[in-house]
């Protein structure tokens, strides 16, 4: 099983250095975790990252509907649900292909409810990389 990497894109202006820093640790896939994927920098929206990300090499996947954070009820009792569960699976499937990361906007994972993906991913034994 290949690596899977955790970060946030907040601290990155142009969304070039961002992808230079990716392909740093051979990100194969971008799997983002936004619950509503937008941002006030245009360059970190859906639509522009379907279409940038796979003329750089790298595939992108927004899984905003199961690993998405904002959930009622708070994200951590949110992680008990099956939904949950299918989208960590989807990403272990993934992993088994190459390397992914999961982004959000928040640079460290301990302010973002990447934190509980990453712990959940630890604790059935996968590799986790938080790039803070």
């Amino acid at each position: 099983m290949k690596r899977i990497y955790a970060l946030g894109y907040g601290n990155w202006k142009r969304l070039q250095d961002f992808i230079e820093h990716l392909k740093t640790y051979e990100i194969g896939v971008l799997v983002d975790v936004r619950r509503f994927p937008t941002s006030k920098n245009p360059e970190f929206k859906r639509k522009h990252l379907e279409v940038e990300l796979p003329k750089l090499g790298i595939r992108y996947v927004c899984m905003s509907e199961t690993l998405g954070g904002f959930r009622k009820g708070g994200y951590k009792k949110y992680t008990e649900t099956e939904e949950y569960k299918a989208g960590i699976k989807q990403l272990l499937e993934m992993a088994e292909e190459t390397n992914i990361a999961i982004t959000c906007v928040e640079p460290k994972s301990k302010y973002c409810h990447r934190r509980y993906i990453a712990q959940t991913l630890s604790e059935i034994g996968t590799s986790v990389i938080l790039l803070e």
